[in-house]
């Protein structure tokens, strides 16, 4: 049976009472990885000592808990789980990461270890904090000198392409993203952040944002209204923004080495894959691109 150990304060067991407290509260302080097992299946059983084993090498930067999901089934359903093993990481109150059946020890940490923090986080915090006090060379250096340690650390990068933006530039931090290794660059937070700063590359051009949107109003200017549609994915206007690049389609699907099709499926990475809008608008995608 799949328990809390009385040697080990990172590993426990939940049930409907408790998942509140266990999992939801604790998932705002850092990671939690919610093992949803039975007793009745065999993967469930070999997957077991390789989590006990990974939690104690993260060494109090991971909680475990592991719900029964024969005798908690109210909590199995809320959370979709059909089947078992699955496994559901939690970060601020959130479901951040699912995988389905048995993980490999390299799976898991491949997952893992884009969550949980290392010591270059301690570096990139210390690096905001001079930041914030208007150090912001000591702060850039700081980060660079992280992600020499550590290269593998997506945060790293995403942090400083961050910052970059707030400073209003825009082309550096997407540069910065271009130039990451494959691996890293496939990071799920990377990727989105990167979308929205191809974005904000055509909305910098955008004089008065008023004045656009009163002329692109009944124009059928594609200039004005692909301009129009990066104002409106980053104002969090998505679904303006499709019904935009709906209307460029219906006038030419091709324009500007297909515009449209390709801001269409940043704004469905942006969007959770259930999103209603996505439902409404992939059509268009296999009407227009067939």
């Amino acid at each position: 049976m799949q328990s809390a150990s009385p040697a080990s304060p990172w590993i426990h067991a939940a049930a409907a009472a408790s998942f509140a407290d266990l999992v939801l509260a604790n998932s705002r302080r850092g990671p939690v990885l919610v093992n949803f097992w039975s007793e009745k299946a065999g993967p469930c059983l070999r997957q077991y000592p390789l989590l006990d084993k990974l939690v104690h090498h993260y060494d109090g930067r991971l909680l475990l808990i592991n719900v029964d999901a024969d005798r908690e089934a109210g909590i199995a359903r809320e959370y979709g789980v059909n089947s078992v093993p699955t496994l559901k990481l939690f970060r601020h109150g959130e479901v951040i990461e699912t995988l389905h059946g048995y993980q490999s020890e390299s799976d898991l940490l491949r997952c893992l270890d884009r969550h949980v923090a290392r010591d270059s986080d301690r570096q990139l915090a210390r690096a905001i904090e001079h930041y914030a006090r208007g150090e912001s060379q000591r702060a850039y250096v700081q980060i660079t000198e992280a992600i020499l340690d550590d290269p593998d650390n997506p945060r790293l990068p995403l942090a400083l392409a961050k910052l970059l933006r707030h400073e209003g530039r825009t082309r550096e931090a997407l540069d910065l993203l271009d130039k990451l290794p494959a691996a890293v660059a496939a990071d799920g937070d990377i990727h989105a952040f990167r979308q929205r700063l191809e974005f904000q590359v055509i909305a910098d051009t955008i004089a008065d944002a008023e004045e656009l949107t009163r002329k692109a109003a009944g124009s059928e200017d594609l200039n004005l209204k692909k301009q129009l549609s990066a104002q409106q994915v980053l104002a969090d206007e998505p679904a303006q923004a499709l019904a935009t690049l709906a209307e460029m389609m219906a006038i030419d699907p091709h324009f500007g080495d297909d515009y449209p099709r390709k801001a269409m499926l940043g704004i469905f990475q942006l969007l959770k894959e259930e999103d209603a809008l996505i439902g409404e608008y992939r059509p268009l995608l296999r009407r227009y691109y067939a």
